[in-house]
C-alpha cells in the first residue's frame, strides 16, 4: 500500500506537504518529490519514515538496474534527502543517498539571427511577449507563465520573479523593447476582457489561471516549425541563449549568475563551454611569437589555401 497516498490530516503525506509549502517549493517541485517518495514506498511495501540504511541502499540499486538515468536519480536523491530531512527527521538516512556525478551535456543555444526568426514566427502578441521575456530576461518556462502584472516594474525597470527555483526571489532585466512590447500586450489582452486586475501576465484559456508550461513548450515547439529550425528547441533554449549571447557580449560572469538566478557560479560557467564568440576573440600565444619562429605570413593567414 502507498504510505503516501492518504491525505488526512496528520499523515505523513500531509507532514510532507507542509513542509515543502513553508520553504516556498512550487507546484511541481511539491508534485515531484511526493510522487518520488510515494514510489520508495511502494519499492518498501511501507512507510518511508520506517527505512533502514540498506533500504536506501537496495533502492538506489534498484533504480539503476532500471535503467534510471544520472539526472533522474539526482532528483530522487533531492527529493528524499528533504522527505528524510526535514518530515521523518531522519538525517542519518540523507546522508546515505548517493549523488551521481555526470558529465554535463552541452546546452543547445540559438543564434540572434535564429532566436529573432523563432520570435517572429509565433501567430499572437501574447505568445510573441511570452517568448520576448524568456530570451530578453532569461527567465525559466515556469517563471514565465507564473508572472503577474504587477510583476513588471517600469520605474525600476525590473521583472519581479517570485517563484523562482528553490523558492528563491530575485530580479529579472527588463529592456525598454521588452517593456513596450508588454504594454502593447496588456493594452490588447484588456480590450479582449482577458486581463485581470492584478492578474495574470499571460493568462491561459481560463483568464483566472495562467499558461501552463505546456502550452508555452507548445507555442516554442510550433513557432521553431514554422521558422525553418532545425534544432532541438524548447523555452529554455531562449534562456540557454540569453546567458551565452550576454557572455558573447562581454557581461561579467557573475552578473549572469544572478540574473540567471543560479545559486552556485559553476552552473554559470557552462555557458563559457557554448559563447564560441569570446573563444573567437582570444588571441591565441602562437600567434604572438610567429615572428620568432618563421612562419609565413601567407600561411598563418590563409589557412583553406
Amino acid at each position: 500500500m502507498n504510505q503516501l497516498s492518504p491525505a488526512t490530516p496528520g499523515t505523513l503525506r500531509e507532514r510532507f506537504f507542509q513542509d515543502m509549502t513553508v520553504r516556498g517549493f512550487t507546484d511541481k517541485t511539491r508534485h515531484d518529490y511526493i510522487r518520488t517518495v510515494a514510489g520508495f514506498a511502494v519499492f518498501l511495501e511501507r512507510s518511508p519514515s520506517t527505512a533502514s540504511a540498506e533500504d536506501i541502499r537496495r533502492f538506489q540499486i534498484h533504480q539503476s538496474e532500471h535503467g534510471m538515468n544520472a539526472p533522474a536519480m539526482n532528483s530522487a536523491v533531492a527529493a528524499l534527502r528533504f522527505f528524510f530531512n526535514h518530515t521523518a527527521d531522519r538525517p542519518d538516512l540523507a546522508r546515505k543517498l548517493i549523488r551521481l556525478r555526470y558529465p554535463r551535456k552541452l546546452p543547445n543555444v540559438l543564434s540572434p539571427d535564429e532566436a529573432a526568426r523563432l520570435i517572429a514566427a509565433t501567430t499572437c502578441l501574447k505568445h510573441r511577449a511570452a517568448l520576448c521575456v524568456a530570451y530578453g530576461a532569461g527567465l525559466r518556462v515556469a517563471e514565465v507563465a507564473s508572472l503577474k502584472v504587477g510583476d513588471i516594474d517600469s520605474e525600476r525597470m525590473l521583472i519581479r520573479v517570485e517563484r523562482g527555483k528553490g523558492g528563491r526571489g530575485r530580479h529579472a532585466l527588463l529592456s525598454p523593447d521588452l517593456l513596450a512590447l508588454l504594454r502593447a500586450w496588456w493594452q490588447q489582452g484588456k480590450r479582449e476582457g482577458v486581463m485581470l486586475p492584478a492578474g495574470w501576465l499571460f493568462p491561459g484559456q481560463d483568464p483566472a489561471k495562467p499558461s501552463t508550461t505546456r502550452q508555452l513548450s507548445r507555442v516554442v515547439e510550433a513557432a521553431a516549425e514554422t521558422a525553418g529550425l532545425t534544432k532541438r528547441v524548447s523555452p529554455h533554449t531562449l534562456r540557454h541563449s540569453f546567458a551565452t549571447h550576454l557572455l558573447e557580449d562581454g557581461v561579467d560572469i557573475r552578473v549572469i549568475q544572478v540574473l540567471l538566478g543560479h545559486a552556485k557560479l559553476d552552473n554559470t560557467a557552462l555557458y563559457t563551454r557554448v559563447a564560441t564568440k569570446v573563444v573567437r576573440t582570444v588571441t591565441s600565444p602562437l600567434d604572438k611569437i610567429t615572428p620568432q619562429i618563421g612562419i609565413p605570413i601567407w600561411e598563418r593567414t590563409s589557412p583553406g589555401s
